[in-house]
């Protein structure tokens, strides 16, 4: 052990602040924490021992073995199994305590008395801190035929090349020393913003920081802190854990804020962070704090994230095309069938009269557009407050999927004729569960834009994202020309004599049709239980259950009551209104825990995960999907989950990498946005030479796929 390394390690843990505890004399020199030996027993197997001493252990992978010259042709160096450790440097490892002896076999030259190993090694101590890699020469004296062995040299200066490939470092061996952490890396942390901190990172000249090594805690009242934003790092390769990201320069990294309100309140900041000297000691976890006072303001749920211009190539007029072209087509997703089943029903009921059409096509009209009219404005009004959201986002809300199976229970209960809604004859209109009159017509055409989220249609991708990221008068234009697309097939049969023409005519058929429409509604409950179960498990599937019993128990009541008193039509409300609330309590309940990745070669999606793939060089096909995506569901059983689709990823070498957008995911929704897309199913195909990504339709054939993969493999 060479003396400045003594002094190095020393030092280090008297000056710092994490390790004030440990006495210098607490911390050994690196020959005598682990005394290496080395003695032939036969000319052709050399033995190496190391006596490790109390509170110091040994890395088992970064133990090695070779010859310093001619004369041995070694075989691989055989190590005892050692303890299984995790460790915060290297992950999953094998480690040694007390002894342990390595043996390198092979065969000696003849003639050969004395044989140099160059031995690499590296250990560290139970008070947290690690010896950088170790490289030490030994002389090995071979025994003649038969001969005694003989033992190593313990004062072999150490090789002046290290075997894990680092170069020493200059500054250490002129005998500099390591600084103490807090001047290796100073932090400050300031207000930028009611919504913002800056947080700012200086690592000393030949010091660096690790980009991902880092967490930070706010103690404020409601309020909590966001996502570092750090700037582009510099990839470096690190004795510690490899390929990392780091940082030699001061950084400043914005920390954005998430307020439940806007008062003034005093907050404590907490952030910790890790890094090395460049060929030097790696420094344990380090955490800084500092008090600060968050200034009244700022937008309640964090500041807005900045986003991307809309698309130049994208003009308006083509926008409006686009979105009532998906309109049009959302009337052929299985999400919609039922609702459209009801109209058809409802239109049937109409008889010819021509001026009843027109009244059920425009009521029915207002109420798709007022629909898609007041979700895109609540979308975009949360956006603008700074929670990210994307097409289809009320359905990520467990209250609301439980809520919508009540609807559907409600609706199929009705056409089963359990209960029927609306006024007596002498009342205005028929009942809603018929669909006609004003009302009727009105909420139909709510229900079918609520049940149509889930559904992205080609052309639909293009104009959302134009919308999002147009001014909100131009986004809601997008909306209404959704909804007018969605409208318009009702909107030609009420106006166009020679398609309401060919409607069939009313009679006794009518009422085992709306018999036979109550399956559909019920299938479409089951459906949406099934997503809930996803979100939130099983006890919410039961409070759901508990609902939709309680909802038949008070219709049921609600029809007996019809002809009766007050109060027993105020029972029958009052059991339908209870019968809601477990609705609320699923939305309160917590997100059971998912697995990582639930499919064999399948890699769960996160951002470092990608990163890393890509640095790799590997192909990488990204499928963001959700639970309640019907267009998802229906690209995964025609195409993803095909053999095929193994054998074209197989071919290209690809890794398939899947998102879950069922609940609410702040990464996949970055993702989302990263790319302008609004909703899911999104498919992105990374090629191997790391350049762009391609977007592929959200709609896909196997074709589309095998072409994507092979140009990403080439």
């Amino acid at each position: 052990m060479t003396p400045w390394l003594s002094a190095l390690l020393a030092t280090l843990l008297l000056l710092s602040p994490t390790a004030r505890a440990v006495d210098e004399a607490d911390l050994l020199p690196i020959d005598e924490a682990f005394a290496l030996s080395a003695k032939a027993t036969e000319r052709g197997r050399i033995e190496f021992t190391w006596k490790i001493a109390g509170g110091y252990y040994l890395y088992r992978h970064r133990m090695g073995v070779q010859p310093a010259g001619g004369g041995f042709k070694a075989n691989p160096l055989e190590l005892p199994d050692g303890i299984a450790y995790t460790d915060e440097f290297f992950g999953d490892v094998q480690t040694y305590r007390d002894e342990v002896t390595a043996v390198l076999t092979g065969a000696a030259a003849d003639g050969v008395r004395t044989l140099d190993f160059q031995v690499k090694y590296q250990g560290c101590a139970d008070v947290g801190i690690c010896y950088p890699p170790h490289t030490k020469t030994v002389t090995v004296e071979l025994p003649a035929d038969g001969g005694a062995p003989a033992g190593t040299d313990p004062l072999a200066a150490p090789a002046g090349t290290d075997l894990f490939g680092v170069a020493t470092n200059p500054a250490i061996a002129a005998g500099g020393l390591p600084l103490p952490e807090n001047q290796a890396f100073r932090f400050e942390a300031i207000v930028d913003t009611a919504d913002r901190l800056l947080l700012r990172f200086t690592p000393a000249p030949g010091y660096y920081l690790y980009r991902e090594r880092n967490s930070v805690e706010l103690a404020a009242e409601g309020v909590r802190a966001g996502e570092i934003q750090w700037p582009p790092s510099q990839s470096h390769f690190d004795e510690h854990f490899g390929d990392v990201q780091v940082y030699f320069e001061p950084v400043d990294a914005p920390l954005p804020l998430i307020r439940e309100h806007t008062r003034a309140v005093p907050a404590t900041l907490s952030v910790t962070f890790q890094g090395c000297q460049t060929d030097g000691i790696c420094y344990p976890p380090m955490t800084r704090t500092v008090a600060l006072q968050l200034p009244a303001g700022g937008a309640v749920g964090g500041p807005p994230p900045e986003t991307p211009p809309a698309k130049a190539g994208t003009p308006l007029w083509l926008a409006l095309l686009l979105a009532l072209g998906g309109g049009v087509i959302l009337n052929l997703m299985p999400c919609v069938l039922p609702v459209l089943s009801l109209k058809a029903l409802s239109l049937a009921q109409g008889g010819g009269n021509q001026r009843k059409a027109r009244v059920h096509a425009l009521w029915y009209t207002a109420g798709v557009l007022a629909s898609f009219a007041a979700v895109g404005g609540i979308a975009l009004a949360l956006r603008q407050a700074g929670l990210a959201l994307g097409w289809g986002f009320q359905l990520q809300q467990p209250g609301v999927i439980a809520a919508l199976a009540l609807v559907m229970v409600a609706i199929g209960l009705s056409l089963s004729g359990v209960v029927s809604f609306g006024a007596s004859l002498a009342g205005a209109g028929q009942s809603l569960t018929e669909k006609s009159g004003p009302a009727g017509d009105f909420f139909t055409g709510v229900l079918a834009v609520v049940v149509a989220s889930p559904c992205t249609a080609p052309f639909m991708g293009t104009a959302l994202a134009f919308a999002f990221t147009a001014s909100p008068v131009v986004a809601i234009a997008v909306f209404l020309a959704l909804g007018l697309g969605l409208a318009l097939p009702f909107l030609l049969i009420g106006f166009v004599p020679a398609l309401a023409a060919r409607l069939p005519r009313p009679g006794a058929w009518m009422e085992t049709f709306k018999h036979v429409l109550a399956f559909p509604m019920y299938l479409t409950a089951v459906w949406l239980l099934w997503v809930l179960a996803k979100q939130r498990g099983a006890d919410a599937i039961g409070l759901a259950l508990v609902g939709a019993v309680g909802l038949g128990l008070g219709l049921w009541l609600w029809e007996k009551a019809r002809w009766k008193g007050v109060l027993a039509k105020a029972i029958a409300v009052a059991v339908i209104l209870a019968a809601l609330w477990p609705a609320v309590l699923v939305q309160r309940m917590p997100a059971p825990e998912k697995a990582a990745a639930t499919e064999a070669g399948v890699v769960a999606y996160s951002a470092d995960s990608l990163e890393q793939l890509r640095r790799d060089g590997r192909v990488v096909f990204v499928n963001m999907t959700a639970d309640w995506c019907v267009s998802c569901k229906a690209n995964e059983r025609t195409v993803l989950g095909r053999p095929a689709f193994r054998e074209a990823l197989g071919r290209a070498g690809a890794v398939y990498m899947k998102g879950d957008w069922t609940d609410v995911d702040p990464a996949i929704t970055a993702f989302l946005e990263s790319h302008q897309a609004v909703g899911v199913p999104l498919y992105v195909v990374y090629p191997r030479d790391g350049g762009e990504p391609e977007v592929l339709p959200t709609l896909l054939t196997q074709s589309i796929v095998d072409e994507a993969l092979a140009r990403a493999a080439d």
